[in-house]
């Protein structure tokens, strides 16, 4: 695992979007926006069991992901990784203290939501 560096630890902890990167059956990329998180040097993604992202991980774990400063987005980090868990453990509080962070309220729509655990391979950061 590559250690996050503190530009990539700032803008997950502040109210910046991530695109996330999976693949498809066919190879072709799939990207979704989303909230992001971490837990030390894990990159944290709640989404539900159902989505597209979901299904793509459980076949094929490689990701890539933009994380881009709100007010400006040229100021941002690139992680290339791999998922290293999915689990529901926490998941439904998780998604609450995201939404918390993004909107300030806890979520409404709660049910089978899971968390990708991802490793980080590669980091690049576009802007000092």
């Amino acid at each position: 695992m590559v250690e996050l560096p503190p530009k990539a630890k700032e803008l997950i902890d502040g109210k910046n979007f991530a695109s996330v990167a999976t693949l498809m059956k066919d190879g072709s990329p799939q990207v979704t926006t989303t909230w992001v998180d971490r837990d030390g040097d894990t990159v944290l993604i709640n989404t539900t069991e159902n989505r597209v992202k979901t299904r793509n991980v459980r076949r094929d774990p490689r990701v890539a992901i933009g994380i881009y400063r709100l007010t400006d987005p040229y100021d941002a980090v690139y992680i290339r990784g791999v998922v290293r868990e999915i689990t529901r453990q926490g998941a439904e509080e998780h998604v609450d203290r995201l939404s918390q962070k993004y909107v300030g309220t806890d979520y409404r729509q709660h049910g089978d939501r899971v968390i990708l655990r991802i490793e980080p391979i590669r980091v690049f950061v576009q802007k000092q």
